[in-house]
């Protein structure tokens, strides 16, 4: 029979593993093509993962809650649609790897390659997975080192934040010896040891598995981007009356309801386009320029998180394909309905403050993106404007734009420019455009 092997798909630009949240199907079912194999959670999205083909399950390496690097093989379906007849004792070795590989959580290239598979794991038979064994063989991690290394995973796995906590402090204690005058100590940001004062009526919630990837991922998105934030308050009267004329209009023509966000999606990859710089991503030392406006919005769940799936090419939408995609993508979201493709290839992102009725908010980078607007809510304003006869003051609809921006690819000079661009457009708003 001929065997098709299931691997973690890539969830995300910036996702290099997944939890496996849960299994549809166990060894020996029959399934069809696009049947739900398993689900999958990272920090930016909650799915299921179809069969792309028909066939008999043969055999499941991973348990639920194991956590799956990109590219692992975690199922192998036999094809021709029966099951093996041949007796189980036949292959014992095999079997007996397949099962050791379920139970700790990790899995084996090919269960009829018992080379390849054990030599994932050191000469104790202690498993490193090949994320951990890649950042050792760039850290210049010796196997004696990573044998001492306490592995916070099950049985005591190495996992990546043990491998990446152990070199900084190796590389901490290096700095310390090399200094012959002074002592020279490396500080690393850890969570206080300092325990909280807890009253008797205090309530204690444990963070949800969401919770904790999005904490992961925030703090990580500050230690990896020096992040600066520039401000902006735009003057939006034209585009609000504007959208106050034409929205009941729009929703009877076009039966989609026009809210200020498609607006700010326009206005904001017109100005992508002029400065390229911004949209853009970073992977170590290199910087990829995107030729097109993949536009994250930051939307809520029902369950209160938030996340960001992509409107891809905005720059060549108009208005009433920007508001229907916007309008589809927050349905979706709503009912629990975005897959994978929704959440993927994002080069820019925008989080609306405004919906909460705060004026401003200063966000945190979605990496490897280099930049992300905040837009606030719009408010009645007294303002001074100029007239033929002298100044008068009126009352304007303002708004407050601000922009956070990864200051190693960009600088102060081009962030603000960028922004202001962004309110210009938004200032120049056709208040007489045709529905």
């Amino acid at each position: 029979m001929s065997e098709f092997k299931i691997q973690m798909p890539k969830l995300g630009e910036s996702v290099q593993e997944a939890t496996i949240t849960k299994w549809f199907v166990k060894e020996g079912d029959k399934i069809e093509e696009d049947d739900a194999l398993f689900e999958v959670a990272t920090d930016k999205v909650d799915s299921e993962i179809p069969s792309p083909v028909d066939g008999v399950i043969s055999k499941v390496f991973f348990d639920v809650d194991a956590v799956v690097a990109v590219g692992e093989i975690v199922a192998i379906i036999k094809m021709e649609g029966e099951e093996d007849d041949e007796p189980q004792n036949q292959e014992p070795e095999n079997k007996q790897q397949a099962e050791t590989a379920s139970k700790e959580g990790i899995k084996q290239e090919d269960t009829n390659a018992k080379v390849e598979a054990e030599s994932k794991r050191s000469e104790s038979g202690r498993f490193y997975s090949p994320l951990v064994r890649s950042i050792a063989k760039a850290e210049s991690v010796s196997m004696e080192e990573l044998e001492q290394i306490q592995g916070s995973g099950q049985n005591g796995r190495v996992q990546k934040n043990d491998i990446l906590q152990y070199i900084e402090e190796r590389d901490s204690e290096k700095t310390q010896q090399s200094s012959s005058s002074q002592e020279v100590k490396s500080e690393k940001p850890q969570t206080s040891n300092v325990s909280a004062s807890i009253g008797s009526d205090d309530q204690i919630i444990e963070m949800d598995r969401v919770r904790k990837l999005i904490a992961e991922h925030m703090v990580q998105s500050k230690k990896t981007s020096p992040h600066v934030t520039s401000v902006v308050e735009a003057d939006v009267t034209n585009l609000v009356l504007w959208r106050n004329r034409v929205k009941n209009e729009y929703l009877e023509k076009y039966n989609e309801k026009l809210t200020f966000m498609p607006i700010f999606i326009e206005a904001t990859a017109k100005a992508l386009t002029e400065y390229t710089m911004v949209n853009a991503s970073v992977d170590g030392d290199k910087i990829y320029l995107h030729k097109n406006v993949n536009m994250g919005i930051a939307v809520a769940k029902p369950d209160g998180n938030l996340v960001v799936p992509v409107i891809k090419e905005a720059e060549q939408k108009n208005l009433l394909g920007l508001t229907k995609s916007l309008n589809q993508m927050a349905d979706k979201a709503r009912n629990n309905k975005l897959g994978l493709d929704d959440y993927q290839g994002g080069t820019f992102t925008i989080t609306n403050f405004g919906s909460f009725r705060n004026i401003m908010g200063t966000p945190i980078i979605n990496q490897p993106q280099v930049a992300i607007l905040a837009t606030g809510s719009i408010e009645k304003k007294p303002a001074v404007m100029e007239t033929s006869t002298g100044d008068v003051i009126v009352v304007r609809h303002k708004m407050f734009l601000s922009l956070s921006y990864d200051h190693r690819i960009i600088d102060g000079a081009m962030g603000g420019a960028f922004l202001r661009r962004i309110a210009d457009i938004l200032e120049a708003f056709d208040a007489d455009k045709e529905v």
